[in-house]
């Protein structure tokens, strides 16, 4: 049995899903991704749930090997800081992946935002670390999955901001018993976000990951994202600017500024670390 007719279950009408979604209006636009444009739609009834739509670009999308990878992935391994799909459609050369909608977006947009808590920030990191750690040790007894793109865009909030990673198109599956869990020759994911060794050298390793989530971690301290294209100096890249300020011992002169004076000094040392 191929991998797709392993999860034909959850396959979608075309007409469906542009029912859901108003035939992709624009009044249902909700974010643009690195494959394509998502969307907030409605299922109709008998299953009535409000969903997000990723409808893949025919050009710059995912390729059928992602595309399937991601279905099977999503459908194989649950956990509470793991996105939910709830179907998709390959049909009439539209691909389309569905999913569960978290109502507060991803992290990225909430980076700078002055009502969300310390607190609820290390939540939110502690999720995320939850979900990476299932999928780099708890999906099965021989071998790990390795996500590869790493990033706050990849980090869904729920009504609860709970955390949940998604996004798994580039995905490897590798041993857990290897030294080196899986080994490619050309590096994939977010600039900004990929660990330099796995860049330099094609290995990848499970903290090939852990590199990518610290990124995060900074970004959720300092408030911005990992990269800022309009900045021309050392403050393009976040960690060449957070490596300047801890050498000198400043970290708390890039933290998020609505944060300085809520953060515990243990609190700040602990996470730099």
């Amino acid at each position: 049995m191929s991998q797709i007719q392993e999860v034909a279950y959850l396959q979608i009408p075309l007409q469906t899903i542009k029912l859901a979604t108003n035939d992709f209006s624009q009044q249902n636009f909700i974010g643009q991704g690195g494959f394509g444009r998502v969307y907030k739609g409605e299922l109709p009834h008998p299953n009535s749930e409000v969903v997000a739509v990723k409808r893949l670009d025919r050009i710059h999308g995912q390729g059928q090997t992602e595309f399937i990878k991601e279905i099977v992935t999503l459908a194989s391994y649950k956990h509470d800081n793991i996105v939910s799909i709830i179907g998709f459609c390959d049909e009439d050369g539209e691909k389309v992946l569905v999913y569960k909608y978290e109502v507060n977006g991803s992290l990225d947009n909430h980076l700078a935002n002055p009502d969300l808590t310390w607190e609820q920030r290390l939540r939110i990191c502690i999720d995320a670390a939850r979900g990476l750690k299932y999928l780099h040790d708890d999906v099965g007894v021989g071998h790990r999955l390795i996500h590869r793109d790493i990033k706050s865009g990849n980090i869904l909030l729920d009504e609860d901001w709970k955390a949940k990673i998604s996004d798994f198109g580039l995905c490897k599956v590798g041993p857990r018993n290897e030294q080196f869990s899986f080994l490619v020759t050309l590096a994939a994911g977010t600039y900004g976000y990929i660990d330099p060794q796995y860049m330099q050298t094609g290995v990848l390793t499970k903290e090939s990951d852990v590199y990518s989530y610290g990124i995060v971690l900074f970004e959720v301290l300092c408030g911005r994202l990992a990269m800022i294209a309009s900045y021309s100096d050392h403050r393009t890249f976040l960690h060449h600017l957070v490596k300047r300020h801890l050498s000198d011992r400043k970290l708390h002169e890039i933290c998020f500024a609505n944060l300085n004076g809520h953060i515990v000094g243990i609190f700040r040392v602990t996470f730099r670390k």
